[in-house]
């Protein structure tokens, strides 16, 4: 789901600063991403999220893609699938006990008609938070995150994620990241449109990082071309106190 022009012209208009950050990103890309195959139901986006828990990138998608190879196709194990399947399988995929644990869970609340996905988008946010929490394994940052990337919810705020609070920092100018409870109060503002706001957080601390280390690898080449300089200045230096010709530059010779 995307905001139209008028809704992101208003909340430019109630947050210039968010406003000049806003204009220097790509357009707000909306959500759910077709393209990702990790959102492409939501009980796979919530096995995905699981999964993904406290892990780097490359790590939980080979662990991802091991769990997906222990059932026929590509796709993540179906509920019924996953708690057929061995424990031991499942282990050596690279699942940790209590993530093992938690999307056995989720599986089992699914088959049992506990937890009924196929209405949940019907609910309010406060709701779905509610009822994802009672799942094993899932908090209220994993439900938040849920409710933005896969049901498309335009006024999610994630208060207590790191990324967003030191998305504010930098956006206020700030030496410490705000409090959750401070960021939940900043981005009052934003509303009804707070997903967008927290995206834009996540955006500017990426692109402030790639900044950073630009500006790091410009340094070090800076580095190295004045010690370069350098080492010919001194060696220009050596030659004419000799009397060599060849350094003399810019002038007749006479």
């Amino acid at each position: 789901m995307k905001p139209n022009t008028r809704e992101l012209r208003a909340l430019r208009e109630r947050d210039p600063l968010l406003a000049y950050v806003l204009s220097k990103l790509p357009r707000f890309p909306g959500f759910p991403e077709s393209e990702n195959a990790r959102q492409r139901s939501h009980y796979v986006s919530l096995a995905s999220a699981i999964v993904y828990q406290q892990l780097h990138g490359k790590a939980a998608a080979t662990i991802y893609a091991r769990v997906c190879a222990l059932t026929t196709g590509s796709a993540f194990p179906k509920p019924a699938d996953l708690l057929t399947l061995p424990e031991r399988e499942l282990r050596t995929a690279g699942l940790s006990r209590n993530k093992l644990v938690a999307l056995r869970d989720l599986a089992e609340r699914i088959e049992n008609g506990r937890l009924d996905l196929a209405r949940i988008a019907r609910r309010s946010d406060d709701e779905i938070i509610e009822r994802l929490t009672e799942v094993r394994g899932i908090g209220t940052w994993s439900a938040q995150m849920f409710l933005m990337f896969r049901l498309g919810r335009l006024d999610v705020m994630p208060a207590g994620d790191l990324g967003v609070r030191e998305g504010l920092r930098l956006l206020d100018g700030l030496h410490e990241r705000p409090a959750p409870e401070q960021a939940l109060a900043r981005a009052e503002v934003w509303r009804p449109l707070r997903s967008v706001g927290a995206w834009a957080m996540w955006r500017l601390v990426d692109t402030r990082r790639a900044q950073a280390a630009a500006d790091v690898r410009d340094s070090r080449a800076g580095n190295s071309a004045t010690r370069a300089d350098r080492r010919v200045a001194r060696t220009v230096t050596r030659r004419a106190r000799s009397g060599d010709r060849s350094v003399r530059t810019g002038a007749d010779s006479g």
